[in-house]
């Protein structure tokens, strides 16, 4: 019997776009042979839609009745998954549209990406691929990523991070700050975003006024770290989970700038997405990397102790910045669900996309079981003894 398998793109992101890229792409590579796929898309007002018109990315491009020709629908958890449910629901018939029994989060950026759908996955009690909630969180947030992976003697830059009503209240008093504590040339970047969205680099004290306020339109937290130069960027993905994890081939991206912006990643190539082009697949880049031979093991051995440093599970992307003259080399980021789900690394590693995502797959029930065997209730009879003192919601009631 086939798998039932949702993919979940779309949400409330800034990434919505490329969101949609990548879920289109795992599910157009997931075997029909295997599995029976629906996909699910998140709008940015956080309704969820299903239906074929859903399945080719051409119809996105007139979303107002691509939208009307979907079915909007409620995730309700049944004993052998999760139903779809039709809302609003119809007075008379049934009103399941559809049902999965695992799924795959292909979502990019805040309120997604950052464990805010996996949280709801989890509530659902159903199995899905990629990091759980505190892993996805830790990874979203580079500032909290760098203090766990810098104590698990993983190389990262020093930074600092600050809130907008900290700016506000003093910027003159930041913009020293920053200026005595890194110098320039600095890179400002939001602290929860992806995608190159908001990331700039400063020269000069109007060029930093200038980043820090267009970082702070997308996020309440922003990080400024020093600038590597000369810069090299490198990549590896991970796949496994704590009990295992192994790393792809490593790319070397190719910009425009000396920062991958987000027009270098996903509109240089056309984005051509219906079946694995697109995304992150169209990016210019060298692969394998034109790196040494010893570069490219301490990227892949580095990739794998952060995997496992921040809890990871499934597939996900490690950046690296390094020194080419020093030889020095950093972890710049960690991408838990990305673009295009790295499957292109992995085709450079003999790892074809549908492979991948059984790999994917087999993972998120694996985790799932290891949950069910996990004991959620205490078995005792604590309301049956409960009062309130006769004033319900009253404060200072006593148990």
């Amino acid at each position: 019997m086939k798998t039932k398998v949702a993919v979940l793109f779309g949400g409330r992101s800034v990434e919505h776009e490329v969101s949609v890229i990548t879920g289109i792409q795992a599910f157009s590579a997931l075997d029909r042979n295997k599995y029976d796929p629906i996909v699910v898309y998140i709008s940015k007002a956080n309704r969820f839609y299903t239906g074929e018109v859903l399945e080719h990315i051409e119809n996105y491009r007139n979303l107002g009745e691509c939208l009307a020709n979907a079915t909007q629908v409620l995730p309700v958890p049944t004993a052998n998954g999760v139903d779809l449910i039709r809302y609003p629901a119809k007075l008379f018939g049934n009103n399941v549209v559809a049902s999965f029994e695992v799924a795959i989060p292909a979502v990019h950026g805040t309120n997604v990406e950052d464990g805010t759908l996996m949280g709801m996955l989890e509530m659902l009690n159903i199995p899905y691929t990629g990091c759980d909630v505190t892993s996805a969180a830790l990874g979203m947030d580079k500032f909290l990523m760098k203090s766990v992976l810098r104590d698990a003697g993983v190389p990262v830059l020093d930074a600092m991070a600050f809130s907008g009503k900290v700016y506000a209240q003093g910027s003159e008093k930041v913009l020293g700050r920053l200026e005595e504590a890194i110098g320039y040339p600095m890179i400002v970047k939001p602290v929860n975003l992806g995608s190159s969205v908001g990331i700039a680099r400063a020269d000069n004290r109007d060029k930093l006024a200038a980043a820090l306020d267009d970082a702070f339109g997308y996020a309440p937290r922003v990080l400024v770290e020093q600038a590597v130069t000369p810069l090299r960027e490198i990549n590896c993905s991970v796949l496994g989970d704590s009990d295992g994890a192994r790393a792809s081939a490593c790319e070397e991206p190719v910009s425009c700038d000396e920062i991958l912006s987000y027009r270098d990643k996903y509109l240089s190539g056309g984005s051509k997405s219906g079946n694995k082009s697109g995304g992150m697949a169209d990016l210019k880049r060298r692969c394998p990397a034109d790196i040494p031979d010893e570069l490219t093991a301490k990227v892949q051995s580095l990739a794998v102790k952060t995997f496992r440093a921040l809890g990871c599970s499934g597939v996900a992307r490690i950046d690296f910045l390094n020194n080419p003259e020093t030889g020095e080399l950093w972890v710049n980021e960690i991408n838990t669900t990305p673009g295009s789900l790295s499957f292109y690394l992995w085709e450079a590693t003999d790892l074809p996309f549908n492979k991948l995502l059984d790999e994917m797959i087999a993972l998120a029930f694996k985790r799932q079981r290891s949950r069910d065997a996990l004991q959620f209730s205490f078995d005792t009879n604590l309301l049956s003894t409960v009062s309130l003192g006769g004033a319900k919601g009253a404060k200072g009631g006593k148990l």
